[in-house]
């Protein structure tokens, strides 16, 4: 698609208009090379009767169809590239544990500009080349391990790429090697914290400064928590493998109050996710995203199924607020919408309480059941049973008045829920009958 190393890499806008001049450049540009290389965009277009000449402004975005996770699927596995194989130089999947996973390619120039929004990412935290960076995202397939590395080594960071377990070798790593930045999910900085409780390592005294998390949805309170327990200071970051993998979003230094977009890669819009209807900024409802300068996989109008909303960011860039649930992970318990992110501030709330749990869901009959798994934390585990029991009661009397959901809540010993290690925490357990 022709753009320069130095046209992918700036980040410098005079006002939102040139930055809105540019979008709609690259925008045009992407449209038309969809149409032209991807058959299934060019069936999807014609049945929507547009076509990329159609876009003669930003607001004309809303005329073309939006893509899906079905859509990924459908053309498994390469049918949605708009290049020739010999020209994807990397190629990453999603774990497919609900289907056929979405598979996802780069070209050469795919990877300099991920790298690049990462390192831009990173720097934006206050992160520099004298950084020693533990990266405890997973690799392989996944998209966090080797985005995250690629980026801090386009900033110059030393990088340290443990990949995710092995909690007891990484609090020797953040020691020994004199870490000072913690890459991983947010579930995971709280095993990581929970493992030198264990060890008697005083997380507040090691070396580490900040922190950059992501690839789930995550609360303040769990923010605080986080910088509580291992004494840095935490960043939220946001991406998608099938927009690209994480780089998309970032907060930085100036401002914590929700990830700024990098808008001169990635369009975004927020839509009603029933109607599909564009609403304006400061309105809630689902992200949509629109690549602009990616070659091997355009993406048009993706569905993210995240729900935010976007504000003015730090100059010419919006920013997204934190993603309170996804369309997809609301649960209806006895006619009441619930997320898991509701029962983690409240889970939170509570000092005596990690941040680790899980939500079980069960059909008696007629009724829906709630089950509220929690732990305590490490210094706590060998708590007497009926204080346990006390504190279950406590929350459960939250969730009620709160929400509005009657639960069970068994407040368990450290260790006692599944932990995930390298992808995404499993918050939700529904074994109702579909």
């Amino acid at each position: 698609m022709g753009y320069t190393p130095s046209e992918i890499a700036s980040a410098d806008f005079g006002s939102r208009g040139e930055l809105r001049d540019l979008q709609l450049r690259r925008l045009k540009a992407t449209l038309r090379h969809a149409y032209d290389n991807v058959p299934h965009y060019r069936e999807k277009f014609q049945k929507a009767a547009v076509a990329p000449d159609d876009l003669q402004s930003l607001a004309d975005l809303n005329k073309f169809p939006f893509t899906t996770k079905a859509d990924l699927r459908d053309t498994y596995p390469f049918g949605m590239f708009a290049t020739p194989m010999r020209d994807v130089v990397r190629i990453h999947a999603s774990s497919g544990t609900t289907g056929k996973p979405t598979v996802v390619g780069y070209t050469q120039r795919d990877i300099a500009m991920w790298a690049q929004v990462l390192a831009r990412s990173m720097r934006a935290a206050g992160l520099t080349a004298d950084d020693i960076v533990l990266n405890a995202f997973g690799y392989g397939l996944f998209t966090g391990g080797i985005g995250f590395h690629y980026g801090a080594e386009c900033l110059g960071a030393t990088v340290i790429p443990i990949s995710g377990g092995q909690t007891e070798k990484q609090v020797q790593l953040i020691q020994d090697l004199k870490a000072t930045v913690l890459l991983c999910t947010p579930s995971y900085a709280l095993t990581i914290a929970d493992e030198m409780a264990r060890q008697n390592v005083d997380a507040k005294n090691t070396s580490l400064r900040i922190g950059l998390f992501g690839a789930e949805p995550w609360t303040n309170q769990m923010r605080r928590e986080i910088e509580t327990r291992l004494g840095l200071d935490a960043y939220d970051t946001y991406g998608l493998s099938e927009v690209i993998g994480p780089g998309v979003a970032s907060e930085s230094r100036e401002c914590r109050d929700g990830p700024q977009i990098w808008e001169d890669h990635f369009y975004p819009e927020i839509i009603d996710p029933v109607s599909g209807e564009v609403l304006p900024d400061g309105a809630d409802g689902e992200l949509v995203f629109t690549s602009l300068t990616k070659e091997a996989l355009p993406i048009i109008r993706y569905r993210t199924r995240d729900l935010t909303r976007l504000s003015p960011g730090k100059g010419a860039m919006r920013r997204m607020d934190k993603i309170t649930g996804r369309s997809d992970d609301m649960l209806i318990i006895r006619g009441v919408n619930l997320f898991p992110t509701q029962i983690e501030e409240i889970v939170l709330k509570h000092a005596t309480l990690s941040g680790h749990y899980q939500l079980h869901v069960t059909r008696e009959g007629r009724m829906d059941e709630l089950t509220v798994l929690v732990e305590v934390k490490p210094e706590l585990s060998d708590a007497d049973p009926d204080w346990r029991e006390a504190i279950g009661r406590e929350v459960a009397h939250d969730i009620k008045s709160q929400i509005g959901v009657s639960a069970k809540v068994a407040v368990l010993e450290t260790d006692s829920i599944e932990r995930t290690l390298v992808g995404k925490a499993r918050r939700v357990i529904d074994k109702r009958p579909q």
